[in-house]
């Protein structure tokens, strides 16, 4: 079996199509080879800032031999009366290199099976390659020199071989060699003379190719320098994928900057070095407290690193200077003082300012949990977009203001509940555990959901207007991670009438919440149980909600489903009269409705669904002996009135119409 390499080597890509790239061109080669029946063994698809490259193993010298029915004519077209081809047939067999015996008809018409030689993989890969890298898609493409094809950055070299053997290709402008080149201050035209020798050959020019290889490489001397330094790091998944791609042969540097820094809120610190910068912040391993060092990773050979260090302090001592200086400006005073401010803010176009959105906050927070604390916390949580430092750092919002708080005097409470009223920052991350955090976040939430609404502006394919998805995705979180008893469907009455534009959006908000609920849960539960339980409205109470789906998801009993649905059949017309007894005439009826009295909620759906199983024999036995529709008014009528009873227990749990077991 064989080997085929492709390398494209480019300008620095930006980093964020790299991830993008590599996907694509693993898809790409992936659907070339299964569309023309070329069997591999593994695509290993590797990239740094200068090189997308595609290592395939497994490949066979070429295309298998393939048998395909043609269709041709009409019989009576392709033969004559004595059942000798006509021009048309022989034609028909001559364009499909097959002889007259080999023809056959079938419902009428001509058909012949011809062999499909398969071209050998060399050409194969001629033929498509370029085809495969020019579909490649990204942000910011555009036209390099005088080229009419767009791409990200512009190629100066192609590397293609199949074995020892190139395979000539041409990508935009760049002709194929076996030659690649090492790092940019390392050796350059190198000879790959089989796919074997590319990873060891680049890693020997300062390129380690493989991105894996490189990020653990990252995090290991990363930890080096920390472990040194007595220290612990906190990489996030992001900046480490952007710090793999950014370098093609990674070295940790540490660093450090004045202890005087230490004095503004950590998080500030750590985004000027992660976000801005790309470096990873050192924390004490005891404490857990920042230190005054960070590591930067370089894309360096050597082990002068004097410039390098001053460079980056330059660069941090600025950014840390303006934050220091942005951080005793506002302090100097309290940060209740800024929320006179928030009113020249607008929240959005017809719903007031940040001010207006603040006192909507309040109001909804205190529904949610009427403690003083809440209170404050509402009170200030916005308070901190009016400061300079804000300003400056926006993705700090909350946690600048829990710090101004402190440093303000406010209770820890207040302080924790302003940083977390904004999470979960993200689907992954965490949300708030405060009470203070947990009711001003949903309170704060659910008035932009209800504002985007009411607006006209609901979230509709990839639009998602100041991000309702998310803000529904949190209050979910929330509310089930921690259980919360709240009636959503009353919260979103109450928010809607505290707007300053009046709309009937609240069938809409709540369509969104059920459907953002079920996608939440869908990896967990059948889809089929979500809708069926939603049928009951779930706003009312996420949390018993989600407790009916996992009862009835344990469901191990078909009888149930099936006696339930027969009920909801019969009863399609509403039934308004109640149960006499003294008009039942079967002893099946007597026992089913026995059974009946004996089931209650006791708020255990699993118990509570249990005792609806265990009377599935009194059901069965009440429709093998029992005629629904009596001809005697009166009986039928009781009968019907005895199955809502019936039914009403059935969709207490769920509606089990929606479901087929």
């Amino acid at each position: 079996m064989s080997k085929y390499l492709l390398e494209v080597g480019v300008e620095e890509l930006p980093y964020k199509f790299i991830p993008m790239a590599i996907s694509q061109l693993e898809a790409g080669f992936k659907s070339f080879f299964e569309s023309n029946g070329i069997d591999y063994s593994n695509i290993k698809v590797m990239a740094t800032p200068r090189r997308l490259a595609v290592l395939v193993d497994g490949l066979p010298s070429s295309q298998p031999d393939t048998e395909k029915v043609v269709k041709g004519p009409i019989a009576t077209v392709a033969y004559d009366e004595n059942k000798n081809l006509t021009k048309a047939g022989e034609g028909f067999a001559k364009k499909n290199g097959v002889e007259a015996k080999d023809l056959y008809i079938e419902d009428n018409y001509v058909y012949a099976k011809i062999v499909v030689k398969g071209k050998d993989t060399k050409s194969a890969l001629q033929e498509n390659v370029p085809i495969i890298f020019s579909k490649l898609q990204g942000p910011h493409f555009m036209r390099w020199g005088a080229n009419e094809v767009k791409f990200s950055r512009p190629i100066r070299w192609v590397l293609s071989i199949l074995d020892k053997d190139e395979v000539k290709i041409k990508i935009i402008d760049k002709e194929s060699s076996n030659i690649t080149n090492g790092h940019r201050f390392s050796k350059q035209n190198i000879i790959i003379n089989h796919p074997d020798e590319y990873v060891d050959k680049l890693r020997e020019a300062y390129v380690i190719v493989d991105q894996d290889e490189r990020q653990n490489r990252i995090l290991e001397i990363t930890n080096q320098e920390a472990e040194k330094l007595n220290a612990i790091t906190r990489i996030s998944d992001d900046l480490l994928e952007e710090v793999t791609f950014i370098v093609e042969y990674p070295v940790a540097v540490v660093c450090n900057f004045d202890e005087e820094f230490l004095t503004i809120p950590q998080e500030v610190a750590v985004t000027v070095m992660e976000t801005h910068q790309r470096y990873f912040a050192l924390y004490q391993k005891d404490t857990g407290k920042l230190i005054n060092k960070f590591v930067t990773i370089t894309n360096y050979i050597g082990n002068e690193f004097d410039n390098i260090k001053a460079g980056n302090l330059r660069v941090i001592k600025a950014r840390l200077d303006d934050a220091v200086f942005f951080f005793k400006e506002d302090t100097k005073k309290p940060l209740e003082s800024y929320i006179e401010s928030l009113k020249g803010m607008t929240f959005q176009k017809g719903m007031g300012s940040v001010y207006d959105k603040t006192q909507r906050i309040v109001k909804l927070a205190e529904k949610i949990n009427p403690s003083e604390t809440v209170k404050r916390t509402a009170e200030l949580c916005k308070a901190d977009l009016a400061t300079n430092l804000v300003f400056e750092f926006t993705e700090l919002q909350g946690f600048i203001g829990a710090d101004y708080a402190r440093v303000s005097g406010e209770r820890p409470e207040v302080c924790e509940g302003i940083k977390e009223h904004y999470f979960p920052l993200n689907a992954d991350s965490e949300t708030a555990k405060t009470p203070e955090g947990q009711a001003v976040g949903i309170a704060d939430k659910i008035d932009t959901i209800c504002a985007v609404f009411a607006s006209g502006k609901k979230p509709t394919g990839s639009s998602d207007p100041l991000g309702v998805r998310r803000a529904a995705l949190g209050i979910i979180k929330t509310v089930l991670e921690y259980n919360i008893k709240l009636d959503l469907s009353k919260l979103i009455d109450d928010a809607l009438l505290l707007l300053p534009v009046k709309a009937a959006v609240k069938s809409d908000i709540e369509e969104f919440f059920v459907q953002r609920l079920i996608i939440f849960l869908n990896d967990k539960y059948k889809k089929e149980f979500l809708e069926a339980c939603a049928t009951k409205n779930p706003c009312h109470d996420l949390c018993d909600y989600v407790k009916r789906v996992a009862a009835i998801s344990k469901m191990p009993d078909e009888k149930i489903v099936e006696n339930a649905n027969r009920v909801l059949r019969i009863l399609k017309d509403g039934v308004n009269v109640s149960v006499n007894t003294d008009l039942f005439t079967y002893e099946a009826e007597k026992n089913l409705y026995s059974e009946m009295q004996k089931i209650s909620f006791n708020g255990n759906y699993n118990d509570y669904l249990k005792a609806l199983i265990n009377i599935n024999p009194a059901v069965t036995k009440f429709f093998e002996d029992v005629l629904v529709m009596d001809n005697d008014e009166r009986i039928k009528n009781n009968r019907l009135a005895l199955l809502n009873e019936l039914k009403n227990r059935y969709i207490i749990l769920t509606d089990f119409s929606k479901i087929s077991i």
